[in-house]
């Protein structure tokens, strides 16, 4: 019977059935009828929302204890109701939204609406005020709003959220007539007819999708409201209830909109999200929906996950959390798509494209149930339609329906057949919807059938702050990145990958390169030679040449290798550019690497590509280009380079001017590696610097350039060579919080030093703004300014995420003999001051610091510094030891002092 039935009483209903089950909390409301103080009821409450807590650690089914939370609030509302406003007979206290429905976690909304016939006067106002005080004097955080129905229906009109909440409206004490005269002031016939409802939850849901980068898999989702989530769940029974007036989702089988099985898929999946978000609560205390990195720990090892040989027990739990968000989402889409035909469109006759499909209504439709048992071929054909019709606004929900019953026909039979291999070698080389048909291939099961291993990788997170989204998500980023290179109409973003891209003569081959560059990610050992060897066996079969599969193969395995030469060698070094110039071999292996990198590396977390990246993988192809059309056989000499970067940076000069005598005479002061180390332009700015300065001065410089050539923030300082100066300079930009992605530090012959900073933002972009660039330069003078023996330190605080890794220190030095120096490659945690403590250990160790490439991968810093001692000269075997020991226990002790940190706010 509904609550707005006029049968129901008008004073307080009896208990909810969910409570009888549950000793204490049946006997709640005949313990408080008598009680009268607050406290009371407050330990009450707390004991029945403990045994609640109890009952889930028990692992009892989460639909019961959801709905024993609903009832259980219901008992105390009905009790406290009738002790303040039970005089008002002819008011109705009623739940609303996810209350309305009857499902409360422990720290859901508590929302409820007075509905009264008018405005009340001075002593309902009171018995209002009183009731709402008391609820929360009792530990009962309400959300509360009083109205008539004149008032609810005018909120309504133009708040479709307010028209949601109460549509899910549920008597819980007082005047059923008044909830009954309500809801027929807001049903469809008077406002929000049913079309306009549906189009703006639609509306509501695709805005929400957007803010979580319209992907479920996000390295900390939100349970509610992301993509795949609750919300979404509930944007269907919301728009069912409109048009159907369905209390439930198993109203949507009896309408035929749902099969029993998607209605049991449906529903095991609510109750996963549902265990998951009860959780949360649980663990945290109040309501948190979003699955923060310490919450995907403990929630993993409360469900009982453990960890296997190659995935972490946190990685098995979130697999689980991403499929079943992905299950959601295409049941999302099949409901959504047949509310819409159901809804919004007037049936026209089928347009005929070909003997198996039609376009109906402006969707595409398989002209009947067998067509896919009969044509297997169909179930990738249908994509290359998408692709060839881009007018076709999507797929019908039948055929959604009948593709998903016809996933078994793609077996290795189907994977082997010639008519197939063409077609899905026609999705890639479509001239539009590659990126978008592959997303939708995968959404419908399609994608991970044909590519067994692909479908391995579905759903699958890295436990790390690097891997933003699972690895099929990442995988369909890359290939959306390389079709952004491709269009024109995007030549802005990265243009010299977009010129190459677009230059490549199969495009194809990147994108195969892309689909298969992490496929063995979680089987154990290099998944970059896994993935290269099922990349290979893959492209031969589909038909292409064996110098086509050998060279995605190539890219597969060698995937990562120009990013990490980039980033983690000097790239002006002739040999570093020689040597990769003989692993890619030639220009074209080079394109198609340069590209999957750029696509690679920006797909694999948003927050982690800058303009820095961007700019170091282009200059280092440039670099192994122009060797490349030198030959093999004739390398980069380091002498020429001098020649030719000093000639470039000298005409620049002279054209502005400055005399030939003054750059001769900045000149004298650097060795021939500084000419190595920076481009024409930057030395053509450092020259123009020193120029202007006063001849024979020892006053220190310092200069920011707003937009360098590296797309970054420059920041010279010349001065002296000084005690920590390296460890001084970068707390004092690190405690700015500023990202430093790179820093050149370079003596001269006559006691002073050129160190250079490239600075970003800590969120990775450009510093644009002109106040924080003179804040920047305040703050370099400060640190040259300050006594010598004046204490320095970085006292902003890391980043939660980071905090929540431990990762080992590892220091590893070797001697570069042919550049007469020593390379210190160092790995650990990421945090505020690293790099201060760092250059704190080399002057305590009397080290020369040339050069540090700085390296974040994610929660870690992946760092190297070139080094000498004070007679410029490699580390003795003596001395890197003592260097390295010294490093290990002084980064160890700040990584413990982290750790301990988190460790006492989580105990908090």
């Amino acid at each position: 019977m509904q609550a707005g039935d006029s049968a129901l009483p008008h004073s307080v209903p009896a208990v909810p059935s969910p409570l009888s089950s549950w000793p204490l909390l049946a006997r709640l409301p005949a313990e408080l009828r008598g009680e009268t103080d607050p406290a009371a009821w407050r330990e009450r409450l707390r004991q029945a929302n403990e045994e609640l807590k109890n009952r889930f650690l028990a692992e009892e089914p989460v639909e019961d204890l959801v709905h024993a939370r609903a009832a259980l609030v219901d008992a105390v509302l009905g009790e406290a109701w009738q002790r303040h406003c039970a005089r008002e007979e002819h008011w109705a206290l009623v739940a609303v939204g996810g209350y309305g429905r009857g499902e409360l976690h422990p720290a859901s909304d508590i929302d409820i609406l007075l509905l009264v016939p008018a405005a009340p006067d001075a002593p309902g106002s009171a018995a209002v005020e009183r009731l709402v005080t008391f609820l929360w004097d009792i530990g009962l955080e309400v959300g509360h709003s009083v109205r008539t129905v004149a008032e609810c229906a005018e909120e309504s009109i133009g708040n479709v959220s307010v028209m949601t909440t109460l549509i899910e409206a549920r008597l819980l004490a007082g005047s059923a007539p008044l909830l009954a005269a309500m809801r027929a002031a807001l049903a469809p016939e008077r406002i929000w007819p049913v079309k306009q409802f549906f189009e703006a939850k639609v509306r509501e849901q695709t805005e929400r999708h957007l803010k979580a980068n319209d992907t479920a898999y996000n390295l900390e989702p939100n349970v509610k409201t992301g993509p795949g989530g609750l919300r979404d769940i509930q944007t269907i029974a919301w728009v069912a209830k409109r048009h159907f007036d369905a209390d439930s989702l198993d109203g949507l089988v009896t309408h035929g909109f749902l099969t029993e099985a998607e209605l049991r898929r449906l529903k095991l999946a609510q109750a996963f999200l549902w265990k998951v978000r009860f959780g949360l609560h649980v663990l945290t205390g109040r309501r948190e929906d979003r699955l923060l990195f310490d919450h995907q720990l403990r929630l993993a090892q409360s469900f009982g996950y453990e960890d296997a040989s190659y995935t972490l027990a946190v990685e098995q739990f979130m697999q689980r959390y991403y499929r079943t968000v992905m299950e959601v989402s295409l049941l999302n889409e099949l409901l959504l798509e047949l509310f819409r035909e159901a809804i919004l469109t007037e049936s026209e006759p089928p347009r005929p494209l070909n003997a198996r499909f039609q376009v109906r209504n402006g969707s595409l439709e398989a002209v009947n149930e067998e067509v896919f048992a009969r044509t297997p071929s169909a179930l990738l054909e249908l994509f290359v339609l998408l692709q060839l019709n881009p007018d076709i606004q999507g797929v019908r929900a039948s055929t959604i329906r009948a593709i998903g019953k016809s996933l078994w026909l793609i077996d290795e039979e189907f994977r082997q057949n010639p008519r197939h291999h063409r077609l899905f070698l026609e999705i890639l080389r479509a001239p539009v919807g590659v990126t978008h048909e592959l997303r939708r291939m995968n959404t419908y099961g399609v994608l991970g059938r044909y590519i067994p291993a692909f479908g391995r990788v579905v759903g699958r997170m890295q436990y790390d702050l690097f891997h933003a989204y699972t690895v099929d998500a990442h995988t369909l980023f890359v290939v959306s990145n390389l079709r952004r290179f491709a269009i024109p109409r995007y030549d802005h973003e990265l243009p010299e990958a977009s010129r190459v891209m677009q230059q490549l003569p199969r495009p194809e081959i990147a994108y195969l390169s892309a689909l298969f560059h992490d496929i063995a990610k979680g089987r154990g050992g290099d998944h970059s030679e896994l993935g290269a060897v099922d990349a290979e066996a893959f492209c031969l079969e589909q038909g292409l040449s064996a110098y086509d599969a050998r060279l995605v193969a190539w890219l597969v395995r060698n995937h990562l290798q120009l990013s990490i030469t980039s980033q983690k060698q000097d790239i002006t070094d002739p040999e570093v550019i020689n040597a990769f110039a003989r692993r890619v071999g030639d220009e074209a292996h080079l394109d198609y690497l340069y590209v999957l990198t750029c696509a690679d590396v920006r797909g694999t977390n948003p927050k982690l590509w800058n303009s820095w990246k961007g700019s170091l993988f282009r200059d280092f192809y440039q670099r192994v280009k122009r060797a490349l059309r030198r030959g093999l056989e004739s390398p980069i000499d380091a002498e020429q380079l001098v020649r030719d970067t000093q000639d470039s940076a000298r005409r620049v000069l002279l054209e502005r001017g400055i005399a030939a005598a003054d750059i001769d005479a900045a000149w004298r002061r650097f060795t021939a590696s500084y000419f190595l180390q920076y481009s024409p332009e930057e030395i053509a700015w450092h020259t123009r610097l020193l120029a202007e300065r006063e001849a024979g001065s020892d006053e220190p410089l310092v200069a920011i350039e707003p937009r360098s050539i590296h797309g970054t923030t420059a920041a010279l300082v010349f001065a002296r060579s000084r005690h920590h100066g390296f460890a001084r300079t970068t707390a004092a930009l690190d405690q700015l919080g500023l990202n430093i992605v790179d820093a050149r530090i370079t003596p001269t012959g006559d006691g002073f030093s050129l160190d250079l900073y490239h600075l970003l933002e800590d969120d990775g972009t450009a510093i644009t703004d002109s106040d924080r660039q003179q804040e920047i330069e305040r703050a370099l003078w400060r640190s040259l300014q300050g006594p010598a023996d004046a204490p320095f330190t970085v006292s902003r605080r890391a980043p939660r995420q980071a905090r929540m890794f431990n990762t080992a220190t590892h220091v590893l030095l070797s001697v570069d003999e042919r550049n007469r120096r020593s390379v210190l490659e160092l790995t650990a945690g990421d945090r505020p001051g690293l790099l201060c403590e760092v250059g704190k250990v080399l002057m305590a160790e009397r080290i020369e610091l040339q050069a540090a490439k700085i390296m974040t991968v994610g929660e870690r810093a992946e760092d190297v510094f070139y080094l000498t001692d004070f007679n410029n000269q490699p580390l003795s075997t003596a001395a890197a030891e003592r260097l390295k020991e010294r490093l290990m226990q002084a980064l160890d002790e700040g990584q413990a002092a982290l750790r301990s940190g988190i460790a006492g706010a989580l105990a908090g």
